[in-house]
């Protein structure tokens, strides 16, 4: 059992990894519509498309990007008790806390996959002026849902290695 758990951590923390430093320069791209946007709307038509990429970007940015900072641990943590405890008792604490996670995660694939079948189906456009497909950051999201749901399940088998006393 330990060495699927090792296997997969791996593989998974391999992906997350790899896609996470991707999603880093992400925020550069967000950048350049945004600034793209002040200048056509100072000197040029403002573009109806700008800030609506923008918050596109903004959810793949995030949502890609969620996995990665589980992973390095760089998610925000109430630090009053956690700081003190050992590896072992934070182990534990994780391994209950990551089980929530996990159910909530599975309501929200749930959720983002049905609502992206919708989108598919009924071809789902936003209300706006510009008017563009919702498929396609609804499918950015169902991943970046799924990605989020395998990191999660690797950090709980990292907590059992820890409170087993192994080291994957």
């Amino acid at each position: 059992m330990l060495s699927f758990m090792g296997k997969y951590v791996r593989i998974v923390d391999a992906v997350n990894y790899r896609m996470g430093r991707i999603m880093m320069y992400f925020i550069f791209v967000m950048v350049a519509i945004l600034l793209w946007s002040s200048i056509s709307k100072t000197f040029f038509l403002p573009s109806l498309w700008t800030l609506e990429i923008a918050q596109f970007a903004m959810v793949a940015y995030y949502v890609l990007g969620g996995p990665y900072s589980m992973q390095q641990g760089s998610h925000v943590r109430m630090d009053l008790f956690y700081g003190a405890w050992s590896d072992k008792k934070k182990a534990q604490i994780d391994a209950i806390t990551v089980l929530f996670l996990i159910f909530y995660l599975g309501v929200m694939l749930y959720g983002a996959y049905d609502s992206t079948s919708y989108s598919f189906q009924y071809g789902e456009r936003s209300p706006t002026a510009w008017r563009p497909y919702l498929w396609p950051i609804k499918v950015i999201m169902c991943f970046g849902i799924f990605m989020m749901l395998l990191q999660s399940i690797s950090e709980l088998f990292k907590d059992i290695a820890t409170l087993k006393g192994v080291d994957l």
